[in-house]
Order: C-alpha cells, then structure tokens, then sequence
C-alpha cells in the first residue's frame, strides 16, 4: 500500500518527531511511504531521507500561497498513485483534502491533528483562520486522527465533525528512552553541578503555551527552602539569546540556578539526568517529553492540561495549570520522599510508558487503521 503524508514542514517539533518514529517502525513489507513537505526538509527531512523513504518538498513560504506550488503538489500527488494519503498537522491536513480533489480515482484522506486547542487566542492569526476552516471541511475527511482524547473533545466542541474521530496517542522509544546513571553524572559534569543537586527538567520549545513564566515563579517559591536545586530548561529558544526568557530570569534572580541549554540533540540522555521532570503548560495535547521522562524513569510533575493526567497515571503529581504554589508544593512533595521514594515512582513510571505507550504498539494502532480504511473504500 503507497501511502503519502502530507505534513505542513519538518522543522523540530512533537508533531515531526512522531511522524519520524512512525515511520521507522512501519512494516515496508506492506506499505510504502512516501513523504510531501508543504515548506522544506526542515531539520527532519534527512533523517527521514535516511530510512530510505522519499521525501518532496514543496517550497511553500509561511503566509503565502502561489498557483505553482498549488500545482507542484498536485502533479507530485497523480505521478505517485496512492493508495491513502495521510494529512499530518492543520495545513497538512487541508493540503491532503484539497489535493484529493484532482485525483481521478477514490483514495480515502485521513487527517492528523497532534494540537490541543485550550484557547484560540493563544494560536497565530493564520493558524486561527486554518483551524476554522479544516473545522469546515472536516466532513469530507474519512478519518480525523488525533493523539489525545482531550484534543478531540475541544476540535469537536469549534465543529469537527465527531463520528470520524479515532484518538491514536503518542508512542516512545522505550529502548532509547532509558535510566542512566552515566546521564546523571556526564550531564552534571557538564553543568558544572555538583553530585548531589537536585535536577529539575522542563524540555519544551518557548512559546506562550508552554508557559516557561509559571515555571520560573515556581522555582523562586521552591528555592526559599531548597537552596540546592538547579533548573534545566532546553528545547527551541530556550536559550540566553531570547531577551524575554533572560530578562525575566534575571529579574527574579534565578541567574545562578538556572541552566538554559536551547535545542538539544541528546535528550535521552539529558532527560536521564533529571530528578524531576515537569510540564508547565496552559495547554497541551499528548506531550512528548512526559512520556520520554517516565521511560526514563524520571517521576514527574505536569500541569492538568490535555492528556498529562492520564499519562502518568499515579506514578507522579498533576497540578493546576497557572498556579506556581501548587506546582512548587508538587515538586517539594517529590523532593521531601527522598532518593528512594523517587525512584520507586520513577520505576513505576517506566512500567506504565512500556504497558501502554510503547511505540511498537502505536505503530501496530496506525498500521490496522490503514489496512481497514483501504479495505472499506
């Protein structure tokens, strides 16, 4: 079966990442990927190039639309043949439906929406307008797949259509995603941290959503009483280049407790190193990096937002979103349970992420929809 996925770029983000792993656990005896990139091969393109899958890419420009990248996509899409395509993010999405309108034969379209919608004044105007209108259209797509439960509910609340929606979560690299006391001890060394500090871990790129200001304020109510934790924060421009993070660090006097390490190429190994892990989030769909840090058999503590909750089950602490108190109180309680308390929950979190979120079963879930969304056209 020649599926083509149709994704809005692959720059670094969640979204990118999943359709990677996804890609390098499909059976290629029995399907046969073939990926369009609407921008370019952002920092995802070669590796994906890598497992020997061929990638197109359409050269879009954020906020423009031109009749000749309209139309390279289109012919692209009639000389490949396919037998599904799969929409993979919002403009994916649209692109993948809209394309379907030139094929001359029946191929069934599913979409792919990895995006919690806590607010729509959170998101870009353009997004905002995307959103609306795949709420339109949403009718025509045989499937809508999303990675969260909570993301389905708020999609179908701005009016996608609710009978076509199948909820697939994210799956982890159970085998990649491991503890390490080698971690623990090479990522100190490199911070230039003693042995015995606490790590606190937040992985997550800056924006709003992300909510890196409810983080902060945490830590300067946590180090009243724990004058030995250190904070480790990495991911896209969370770095001393971006003004804002930096002036509000320095503002709240964090300068000497916080480690700001931008996006990072060995987050296995940072996340190992971690004590606590947490999300700080005003909104989330299925995050990622909670999921890696259980593997990890990191305990964490994550804001109530999406499917966090769910992820982590009671192998950790899930506060409200927005409120600094409840989320420095969480991590006091992990500290205060000591070493052995932490790695008991850490053990149990492990055992959670491989019973129900191992990427190999994740995998099998979209292999099954593909085979019975063919069958069914």
């Amino acid at each position: 079966m020649k599926i083509i996925y149709i994704i809005t770029g692959l720059s670094t983000g969640g979204a990118e990442v999943m359709l990677y792993k996804l890609l390098s656990r499909i059976d290629r005896q029995r399907f046969h990927p073939v990926v369009i990139s609407l921008m370019d091969r952002g920092t995802w393109g070669d590796r994906i190039a890598n497992l020997g899958i061929p990638i197109y890419t359409i050269d879009m420009q954020p906020g423009t639309l031109k009749l000749v990248n309209i139309w390279r996509m289109i012919h692209i899409v009639n000389q490949l043949k396919p037998d599904l395509i799969q929409g993979w993010m919002y403009h994916g999405n649209l692109a993948a439906q809209f394309t379907k309108l030139f094929i001359f034969r029946q191929v069934p379209v599913l979409w792919n929406i990895r995006h919690s919608l806590h607010s729509l004044e959170l998101e870009k105007p353009r997004t905002t307008t995307i959103i609306k209108l795949c709420a339109k259209f949403s009718d025509l797509a045989t499937k809508i797949i999303y990675n969260s439960q909570n993301s389905s509910k708020q999609h179908e609340k701005i009016g996608y259509v609710f009978d076509k929606s199948c909820v697939i979560p994210n799956g982890f690299e159970t085998e990649k995603f491991t503890p390490s006391i080698e971690a623990r001890l090479s990522v100190r060394s490199e911070l230039n941290t003693p042995e015995n500090a606490l790590l606190i871990g937040l992985i997550g790129r800056y924006h709003p959503i992300k909510d890196h200001f409810n983080f902060l304020q945490a830590a300067v109510l946590l180090l009243k009483n724990y004058s030995n934790v250190q904070f480790v924060l990495a991911g896209n421009k969370v770095d001393w280049e971006n003004h804002l993070l930096s002036e509000l660090i320095h503002e709240l006097g964090l300068v000497k407790h916080i480690h700001l390490l931008g996006e990072r190429h060995d987050v296995p190994r940072l996340t190992a190193a971690f004590d606590i892990a947490s999300s700080s989030s005003s909104g989330e769909g299925f995050p990622n990096v909670i999921g890696e840090a259980m593997s990890c058999g990191v305990p964490c503590v994550v804001t109530d937002v999406g499917d966090s909750g769910w992820i982590i089950g009671d192998t950790g602490k899930v506060v409200p979103p927005r409120n600094p108190e409840a989320l420095a109180n969480a991590w006091q309680a992990l500290i205060d349970i000591g070493k052995e308390g932490r790695e008991s929950l850490g053990k149990a979190a492990r055992a959670r992420v491989i019973k129900c979120f191992s990427l190999d079963s994740i995998v099998g879930e979209y292999e099954a929809l593909y085979e019975n969304t063919a069958l069914c056209k």
